[in-house]
């Protein structure tokens, strides 16, 4: 029984999975404010599973990239909630949450790419072909990204998805390009489910440092 958080992007959203059973899932569009939400939701949503918190065996959450407060909301409240039921926590990078929310062809997915908007001329981008990593997760020029997909991609249908689709779109011509404001809540808890048991809490996954630094002394 895995229960997913996610406040990275435009929405805080929790899923319950029971086995290949979605129990409940939910996404509240939200750009502030997670900290005051993602609590009340993870209570509703178990409550409209039919579960409690001591019946779960596993917490999955997104460690970014993202928004640098939104991030630290739902990881601070996963590892808390972990610790205290004493079970495992596991962090899942959002590029491939969004690569693995992508429909797939008979059950299997092809070249997807994660690509997030991250403002300045820049994506954060993950490529992905049959569910196999192609590249780990990077902060990359919008002309930068757009070539590695290039040269990543091998022919035959591709997924773009996420906020910084349509900015590198251009290079795959006939691409599905999808644009969610948020993860699939789902797709983590799916993502997790496959995963062994980790060996230490998630980190955030920072790919670039804030914008904001604080005045030299």
């Amino acid at each position: 029984m895995i229960l997913s958080i996610d406040t990275c992007l435009a929405a805080s959203s929790v899923a319950i999975l029971d086995g290949d059973t979605v129990r409940a899932a939910r996404s509240e569009p939200m750009t502030r404010g997670h900290q005051e939400r993602i609590a009340v939701i993870a209570r509703e949503v178990a409550a409209e599973a039919g579960v409690t918190f001591v019946g779960l065996t596993r917490i999955a959450v997104t460690v970014g990239p993202g928004s640098f407060t939104g991030l630290r909301v739902g990881l601070s409240f996963a590892k808390g909630l972990a610790t205290a039921l004493s079970i495992p926590c596991v962090g899942v990078n959002t590029l491939e949450a969004l690569a693995a929310s992508a429909p797939r062809e008979n059950g299997v997915s092809g070249f997807v790419a994660g690509v997030l908007d991250a403002k300045m001329d820049q994506v954060y981008l993950q490529v992905f072909d049959g569910g196999t990593a192609l590249m780990a997760p990077d902060a990359l020029e919008v002309g930068v990204a757009a070539a590695r997909l290039a040269e990543l991609w091998s022919g035959g249908p591709a997924t773009l998805v996420g906020s910084g689709a349509p900015l590198v779109a251009e290079v795959l011509p006939g691409a599905t390009v999808l644009t969610p404001a948020f993860v699939d809540p789902v797709a983590i808890a799916r993502l997790a489910a496959a995963r062994p048991v980790p060996t230490h809490s998630p980190r955030p996954l920072y790919l670039r440092a804030p914008y904001a630094v604080a005045p030299a002394a």
